[in-house]
């Protein structure tokens, strides 16, 4: 039987979503196959932690769970059979049926017309079988992954290879507007059940990008223009999440101005595409020659000013 969730994640039993959320990604991330190729341990610690959080993370299981309806496993528990008292005031009598004393006294009940009235006689329908006709059919219990993904992936979609806690991989497609914690639904890839296999809920979390950063619903990025560009206008090439493109600099144009690149920026669920933008930042040359100080200091002699203070 696996070990208790709570241990397992090492989050209290008030731990709220967020809490065990951020203690399965530390985890998941330290022991992940791809961090630590060849370690046996570490491998199996990732399956723990997330067949934990296979229960943790999902509220239904979560109170299950906590209610003792479920095992650290996820199967169901039956409690109240193991002795002479049930949930029902009685216990089994000696002639397999169900008595109210305890001692097989008072009236005998089926127990497959029992529980086809408590779980409906329809086999076939809610738990997908029955009791005295093979068992429960539970379904197999769903199986987590975290999976990191591009700032341009998120916002175009495409194709990444996961690897879930019961040591396969799988290649998995990325919707185009795919948001940061969005959860991805394959049915089926769970783990095995007499009922079916569970599903596989994979995670999404976007990188930190070295040129755009989200600030608000836009994104944004730092552009830098040379001075005579910044002083007489012109064209210069930016970069954009679907390629590079020219963009034209105002004359007169100061460090802080921006300009918008319109539908080159974030992508929201649906797909359609937000705005980029440009901050200028007005840079010298790393090496500052004799003509470019010569100009300045006579610019300086000739026409002084004072740079407004933002």
């Amino acid at each position: 039987m696996a070990r208790d969730p709570y241990l397992e994640l090492g989050v209290s039993r008030g731990a709220s979503a967020d809490e065990i959320r951020k203690a399965f990604r530390k985890l998941a991330k330290q022991y992940h196959p791809d961090t630590n190729p060849g370690d046996k341990k570490a491998e199996d610690k990732f399956k723990q932690v997330s067949a934990a959080f296979d229960i943790l993370g999902d509220a239904e299981k979560k109170k299950k769970f906590d209610a003792g309806e479920i095992d650290a496993d996820g199967r169901e528990t039956m409690r109240g059979f193991g002795g002479g008292q049930g949930p029902f005031g009685g216990g089994f009598n000696r002639g397999g049926g169900f008595g109210r004393g305890g001692g097989g006294e008072g009236p005998e009940i089926d127990l497959n017309d029992l529980f086809g009235d408590i779980l409906g006689r329809n086999r076939g329908a809610g738990t997908g079988g029955g009791f005295g006709g093979g068992g429960f059919s539970a379904k197999g219990a769903d199986v987590r992954a975290r999976l990191d993904i591009d700032l341009e992936e998120s916002i175009k979609g495409g194709k990444k290879r996961v690897a879930f806690s019961d040591g396969r991989t799988i290649d998995v497609t990325i919707p185009a507007g795919a948001q940061e914690g969005q959860t991805l639904r394959l049915k089926g890839q769970g783990s095995p059940g007499r009922g079916g296999p569970g599903d596989a809920l994979i995670e999404l979390a976007v990188k930190p990008h070295p040129i755009y950063r989200k600030e608000g619903e836009h994104l944004v990025m730092d552009l830098p223009v040379s001075v005579p560009d910044a002083v007489l206008g012109g064209k210069v090439e930016a970069p954009t999440p679907d390629g590079p493109v020219n963009v034209t600099v105002p004359k007169g144009a100061n460090s802080g101005a921006k300009l918008r690149l319109k539908g080159r920026g974030l992508a929201d669920a649906k797909g359609h595409r937000g705005d980029l933008y440009a901050r200028l930042v007005v840079t010298l040359p790393e090496t500052i020659d004799e003509d470019l100080e010569k100009f300045a200091q006579a610019w300086r002699e000739q026409k002084p000013y004072t740079p407004k203070r933002r």
